[in-house]
C-alpha cells in the first residue's frame, strides 16, 4: 500500500526559507515542509490545502508513506518542519523520530516535526512529544490554522490543537502527574500498536492486515513484548493490558 517516495522534484535544490522576493499573499514567510501519511488521499489533500506556495509560503518537498520512506526523504531533503502522522506502517510516528533524532539536534539547520493525526490518545501525544516533535495537531484543524502551525513550529514554537494543551501541560509540568510507566515504556510504538489489538481480541491474521504487515512480523512483535513485560501468553497480556486501560 505503501507508494514510492517522492521528493517533488527538485526538492533537494530548493531554495531556504525566506528566498529572493516576498511571495503574493504570504510576504516574505517560506517554510520547507515534508508531509509523512500512509494515505496518499490525505497527502494529496493537505497538499492541495496548503501547499500553494505563493499564497501560503508553504512549500511541500516531499512526501512519505511509512517509516523507511519518511527517514529517506526527510534525510535527503532537510525540510525545516515535517508534518508527521503517529501511525504509519514500519514503526510509527515515534520511530521516525528516533531516527531522525541528530537532524532534529542540528544547531544551524534544525528539522522540527508537528504531529498532525487523527488520534488525540493520551499514549499517541505523550509518545510523540517525548520523542521530540514540537507540537501536537488532529486532522480537524482548518488549513489556515495548520499553515500558522506549521510557521510556529518552525520558528520554535510548541503548538497543541487547543483540546490537548491542557492534557500536555498535566502530564509533563504537573507534580501530581501519574509516574512514568517503566514497562510500557520497554515497548516501541508498533509493539504497543500490537499490544492493543491482543488485548481487544483480534487475530494475528487480522492484526497483519490492519497493520500492513505479516503475520509472521506480527507473531514476533507477540513475543518480543511477552519477552519484555515478563508474560507467559496472550491471556496474561490481555490482563496486562486492561490493568492499565490500554484496551
Amino acid at each position: 500500500m505503501s507508494d514510492p517516495t517522492e521528493a517533488n522534484g527538485t526538492a533537494g535544490a530548493a531554495e531556504p526559507a525566506g528566498g529572493d522576493g516576498p511571495a503574493d499573499g504570504a510576504g516574505e514567510r517560506r517554510v520547507r515542509v515534508v508531509l509523512v501519511d500512509d494515505h496518499r488521499m490525505f497527502r494529496t489533500g493537505v497538499q492541495a490545502e496548503i501547499g500553494r506556495t505563493e499564497q501560503t509560503g508553504v512549500e511541500v518537498v516531499g512526501e512519505a508513506a511509512d517509516v523507511d520512506q519518511a527517514v529517506t526523504v526527510i534525510t535527503a531533503t532537510r525540510p525545516e518542519v515535517v508534518l508527521l502522522d503517529v501511525h504509519l506502517p514500519g514503526g510509527g510516528g515515534v520511530e521516525v523520530l528516533r531516527r531522525c533524532a541528530a537532524l532534529m539536534a542540528d544547531t544551524e539547520r534544525p528539522v522540527r516535526f508537528l504531529a498532525l493525526s487523527v488520534s488525540d490518545a493520551a499514549e499517541d501525544v505523550i509518545g510523540v512529544i517525548r520523542g521530540g516533535a514540537r507540537g501536537y495537531v488532529t486532522k480537524t484543524i482548518t488549513g489556515t490554522d495548520l499553515v500558522d502551525s506549521v510557521f510556529r513550529v518552525q520558528e520554535g514554537d510548541a503548538v497543541f490543537s487547543p483540546r490537548l494543551a491542557g492534557f500536555v501541560l498535566d502530564a509533563f509540568a504537573s507534580t501530581d502527574a501519574p509516574p512514568v510507566d517503566e514497562d510500557l515504556d520497554r515497548l516501541t510504538q508498533r509493539e504497543r500498536e500490537v499490544l492493543r489489538l491482543i488485548a481487544r481480541g483480534y487475530a494475528y491474521k487480522e492484526i497483519a492486515k490492519q497493520l500492513f504487515i505479516s503475520v509472521k512480523t506480527v507473531e514476533s512483535h507477540v513475543s518480543a513484548v511477552l519477552r519484555k513485560l515478563q508474560l507467559s501468553n496472550r491471556h496474561e497480556l490481555t490482563r496486562w493490558a486492561t490493568a492499565r486501560r490500554l484496551v
